[in-house]
């Protein structure tokens, strides 16, 4: 019979120092999420883990319990200094050790198959624990909750991606890196620069060769500018040549008056807001001499959110 006992609270210590590890890896902010998703393991363990200081003291309460109890018995089949040798040669390999090893690397697992033992425990415990888990409760307050800066989180993202585990493709995986990183940069990091961007003078006349050249141009928006190319005045939405009687007309008289100007310095996640507001897609880009440096559209910025360049038909030719 003392054999018996023996195997089983080498059992319970196994279970309360696996659990006590196992829970208290598990962020609870994590299993709070995972629940609200629909985990029943997650639901299971949000019970109890949601006390934090109540599991911990009865976990640890317990645990030393049997421990104790535990060197009793081994003392009553062997003398002092073996008894001792033997306590501790079983709780650290079989108490210790080898349950942490285990809970360490299937806590989830684990942890919502033995919540019904916890429960009982906690419920056994509760005159102790209870008082002692309220005052650190009151001295510590709540458990801190685990704020990742960006880069942390583009490093787990990316190691979700790697993992065979993961359900993160690697498109999604530069779709959430690219959202987590456009806000960092600035509209001149992702403008077309006035050297290579496509211009029209405003007294440019509507002839069938320089509307076919305008269209080949590809783009559905052109800046219009007067007596120079730092006064832009208007935008041509390549549309508005379409099914219209457009003979002795100039680029001018079609283009469209309201111009948006943006600075180059602007994060990208505020001339984003700024397209959206202003359901504008192209924004005319100046410097600090007021003088066009540039100009950015909203595919340049769903190009940044999506890590990748969109190209159709007229960029496959150039």
């Amino acid at each position: 019979m003392e054999y018996l006992i023996i195997i089983v609270l080498i059992l319970l210590s196994a279970v309360f120092s696996g659990l006590t590890l196992g829970f208290f890896s598990l962020n609870k902010d994590d299993i709070e999420r995972k629940a609200e998703l629909g985990d029943k393991k997650a639901k299971k363990i949000y019970r109890v883990r949601k006390n934090g200081n109540l599991l911990l003291c009865t976990l640890l309460i317990g645990n030393v319990a049997v421990n104790s109890t535990l060197s009793i018995f081994l003392g009553g089949i062997a003398s002092g200094l073996m008894a001792g040798i033997m306590a501790t040669a079983l709780i650290v390999v079989f108490g210790e050790i080898t349950p942490q090893a285990v809970f360490s690397r299937h806590a989830l697992i684990l942890g919502s198959k033995f919540v019904w033992l916890v429960k009982i425990f906690i419920f056994i415990l509760y005159p102790i624990c209870k008082p002692m888990s309220w005052v650190l409760d009151k001295v510590l307050g709540d458990e801190m909750s685990t704020i990742y800066s960006k880069k942390e989180l583009v490093k787990m993202i990316e190691a979700h991606q790697d993992s065979a585990r993961s359900d993160v493709d690697a498109d999604e995986e530069k779709i959430m890196k690219g959202a987590l990183s456009f806000s960092n940069k600035k509209v001149k990091d992702i403008m077309t620069s006035k050297s290579v961007m496509i211009i029209l003078k405003s007294d440019l006349k509507l002839t069938k060769k320089n509307i076919i050249g305008i269209s080949a141009t590809g783009h559905s928006r052109i800046p219009v500018y007067e007596d120079n190319r730092n006064n832009i005045t208007a935008i041509l939405y390549i549309k508005d040549l379409v099914h219209k009687d457009l003979k002795g007309k100039k680029v001018i008289d079609v283009a469209r008056k309201k111009v948006n100007f943006i600075d180059p310095n602007e994060p990208l996640d505020s001339l984003f807001n700024k397209f959206k507001k202003t359901k504008h897609h192209l924004f005319v880009v100046l410097n600090k001499s007021k003088r066009v440096a540039g100009i950015v559209t909203i595919e340049d910025v769903i190009e940044e959110i999506i890590g990748d360049e969109i190209i159709d038909e007229y960029d496959a030719k150039k």
